[in-house]
C-alpha cells in the first residue's frame, strides 16, 4: 500500500518534504483489532510536533495521522458493536490500560500506558491501517468523510478544553489563535452558551475575519485589549506569547486552558514577561489539556451531529501531504485540512 512516513526529526520550512512517500505491506490486524480502508485523514499541528521532535520520540519509521475516517474491511475483535462494512473513525487515543487510577476514574487520557495513534503506532496517512476495536467510533451518517475527520481531534480535544474552562452561560470566553479547533468551537459555544460573548485573538487578519463570520462578538490582534474582561480563555496556538498576553484579560478567578500537545521554543523568552501580580494574582488559573478520552470523542460526535456542525475544510490529495503540513507551519489556515486517499 502507499503511505507517508516520518523517518527522522527535521525542521520546517527548511525541509519542505519532511514526510517520505513509501510502498509498504498492508498491515495485518491482531486479535482485538480491526483493519480499515482509509478514506480521509485530518492533518494536525501535532504532526509538526512529531516531525520537529517536540513530542516523545516515536520509533522510526512511523506513519502519522490520528483523525482517520475509514471502512472496516476485517474485524478480529468481538464484532458486537463494530462490524465489517461500518464507517468508523480513529482518534489520537489508541490504547489505555483500563485498570490504573486514571482509567478507572474516567481520565484514561492520563494513563501511563497511553498509546497515541500516528506516533506510537502507525496512523492514517496510508491506504490501510489497524486499530483496536475498542478505540474506534461509528461516524454519524450526517457527516461525509471529509467533514468528520477534524471532529476526531480538533473537535474532540477542543470540546474537552471547553468543558475544562468551567464556562457558564452568560460568561465571556476568548480564544487565542483561530485554526481547526477554535473554528469548530464557536458554533458549539453559540449553541450551548447562547448568552456568552466570544472574543478571538489572532495575529492573522484573515483568521480574525473568519472568526467574525462564524459569530465572534469581537476580534483583535494577539496583543489587543478586548472591551470586556473574560471569564475563560482557550489557547490553541503553538507558541508562548499568546498565553502571556491572554492572562492579562482574565477576570479574577478566570481560567486559561492551553489546548496544545507541546509549545515551540522560539519565543520562550516571552515567559520572562510573566508577572505574578499582573497575570496570575486574584486566583487566575492555567490548566492544560492532555490527550483525549474515548468519551470526549463519542460525546463530541453526538453533539456535532445533533447541532449539524459544518466544519470548514481544505481538501488535499494524498500526494500533497507535505504541502499541507508546510501551510500549517506557515499559519496558512482557514478551518481544518484533510487528506483524501482517492482524490
Amino acid at each position: 500500500m502507499k503511505a507517508f512516513q516520518i523517518t527522522q526529526t527535521t525542521r520546517l520550512p527548511e525541509n519542505k518534504k519532511p514526510l517520505k512517500k513509501v510502498d509498504v505491506d498492508k498491515p495485518v490486524p491482531s486479535a482485538g483489532e480491526v483493519l480499515l480502508k482509509v478514506h480521509a485523514c485530518g492533518i494536525c499541528h501535532t504532526e509538526l510536533d512529531e516531525i520537529e521532535g517536540r513530542t516523545p520520540p516515536p520509533e522510526y519509521p512511523v506513519i502519522p495521522g490520528h483523525q482517520v475516517i475509514g471502512t472496516v474491511v476485517e474485524n478480529h475483535g468481538s464484532g458486537e458493536e463494530i462490524r465489517e462494512g461500518d464507517r468508523v473513525g480513529v482518534a489520537w487515543i489508541n490504547h489505555a490500560c483500563g485498570k490504573c487510577e486514571y482509567c478507572t476514574s474516567g481520565r484514561e487520557n492520563l494513563c501511563p500506558d497511553f498509546i497515541a495513534t500516528g506516533r506510537d503506532v502507525n496512523g492514517g496517512y496510508a491506504e490501510f491501517m489497524t486499530a483496536p476495536e475498542a478505540f474506534v467510533y461509528k461516524i454519524p451518517d450526517f457527516f461525509d468523510d471529509v467533514s468528520a475527520a477534524p471532529l476526531l481531534c480538533a473537535g474532540a480535544v477542543g470540546y474537552r478544553s471547553l468543558r475544562l474552562t468551567g464556562l457558564r452561560n452568560g460568561q465571556n470566553i476568548g480564544f487565542t489563535g483561530f485554526g481547526a479547533s477554535a473554528h469548530l468551537l464557536i458554533p458549539v459555544v453559540r449553541n450551548h452558551y447562547p448568552d456568552s460573548k466570544i472574543f478571538v485573538f489572532a495575529r492573522n487578519p484573515n483568521e480574525r475575519e473568519f472568526a467574525g463570520e462564524l459569530g465572534a462578538h469581537w476580534t483583535g490582534d494577539t496583543t489587543a485589549t478586548p472591551p470586556e474582561e473574560l471569564h475563560a480563555m482557550i489557547d490553541t496556538t503553538p507558541v508562548w506569547k499568546p498565553v502571556v498576553e491572554a492572562l492579562k484579560h482574565l477576570r479574577p478567578g478566570g481560567r486559561l486552558v492551553i489546548n496544545a500537545i507541546r509549545k515551540e521554543d522560539h519565543d520562550k523568552e516571552y515567559l520572562q514577561k510573566l508577572s505574578y501580580h499582573e497575570h496570575l494574582w486574584m486566583e487566575r488559573e492555567i490548566k492544560t489539556v492532555a490527550n483525549v478520552t474515548r468519551k470526549d470523542v463519542r460525546d463530541f460526535l453526538d453533539l456535532a451531529a445533533k447541532a449539524k456542525l459544518n466544519p470548514t475544510v481544505q481538501r488535499f490529495p494524498f500526494e500533497k501531504a507535505n504541502e499541507a503540513l508546510l501551510e500549517i507551519k506557515e499559519r496558512k489556515i482557514r478551518g481544518a485540512k484533510v487528506l483524501l486517499m482517492n482524490s
